[in-house]
């Protein structure tokens, strides 16, 4: 019965080591590169959910949020420096198309009067790992305007307000 319980204990603790390493992180900065909020990543069986909280942010609004492809948060570019929407299956922009969304499209979130939004969102077409659908090293991205679902190829979704890398 020993060998038993040893080995149960040794899955429960490799088990649980995995995962921890099983998070990510994602630290914003805005239009000006100053810090501006965090997101915490968290990796499932069947996605990825992300918790973040950035301020600065227009008060009252929807605003779009999306995984860019490129890892880079260049604010003397506008943020331009993380690339299109993360889209490796190639298919359309937005929700409302016929063959989208992208991997990098994800709900449009509301801020309120404070302009700090607070939101989890959860997102069943990425990973928290470095595979085709995988997120780390990319770039998670705010927008100025609501994402409207369906124009091409970003769903007019305004300038880029704040961005953060994926580590």
């Amino acid at each position: 019965m020993k060998p038993l319980l040893a080995t149960a204990a040794t899955y429960v603790l490799l088990t649980t080591a995995a995962l921890a390493q099983n998070t990510g992180t994602a630290n914003f900065v805005d239009a000006e590169g100053k810090p501006s909020g965090a997101a915490t990543l968290t990796s499932t069986s069947t996605g990825v959910l992300i918790e973040l909280e950035v301020n600065g942010l227009p008060s009252e609004e929807w605003v779009a949020f999306h995984v860019h492809e490129t890892g880079s948060c260049d604010h003397t570019t506008g943020h331009d420096s993380a690339g299109g929407h993360f889209n490796p299956a190639d298919v359309e922009h937005g929700y409302m198309t016929e063959t989208g969304p992208h991997a990098g499209d994800m709900p449009n979130i509301y801020v309120p009067a404070s302009g700090t939004a607070k939101a989890q969102v959860f997102n069943s077409l990425v990973a928290l790992d470095d595979s085709e659908n995988g997120i780390v090293g990319r770039a998670l991205m705010i927008h100025a305007n609501a994402d409207d679902y369906s124009s091409q190829p970003s769903g007019d979704a305004g300038n880029r307000l704040a961005c953060a890398v994926i580590e």
